[in-house]
């Protein structure tokens, strides 16, 4: 299935991304109060959100981006200070403007982390005006 508004962009079942991130200092347990120096599980979730921000937007023209609507994922294994954690999400599903991928986080070989996040694609304008009309209430 291909989903596209006009002729400029399209997504694609089955689009696959990935990316790597350091597990530096910010992203261990201890900020959440853990006496622990390994990949806290916010910081596993940040790293799945952003990939999949990422691999969607390429494919999105101005002014379109899209917004995290839903994510349940398990956090499987450790990723120690200092490891380099990859990320790869894919694209399962495409219903209207919602987008679900698939996200799985490896540390070397190991899985540590799986499981599924939505998106949504929005004007970025119309939802800015959207944010403000709900904070003005």
């Amino acid at each position: 299935m291909v989903f596209s508004v006009g002729e400029a962009w399209s997504l694609q079942l089955g689009l696959t991304c990935s990316d790597e991130y350091v597990v530096s200092d910010e992203y261990v347990a201890k900020h959440i109060r853990s006496d622990i120096s390994v990949l806290s599980t916010p910081a596993m979730v940040f790293f799945m959100e952003r990939t999949s921000m990422k691999c969607a937007q390429q494919y999105l023209p101005e002014p379109y981006t899209t917004v995290g609507i839903a994510i349940n994922v398990r956090h499987l294994n450790p990723a120690p200070l200092g490891g380099v954690v990859r990320v790869v999400s894919k694209l399962l599903s495409i219903e209207g403007r919602k987008l679900v991928f698939e996200v799985k986080a490896y540390y070397r070989d190991l899985l540590i982390g799986e499981g599924l996040h939505e998106r949504f694609i929005v004007n970025r304008e119309k939802f800015i005006e959207r944010v403000r009309s709900v904070l003005k209430n």
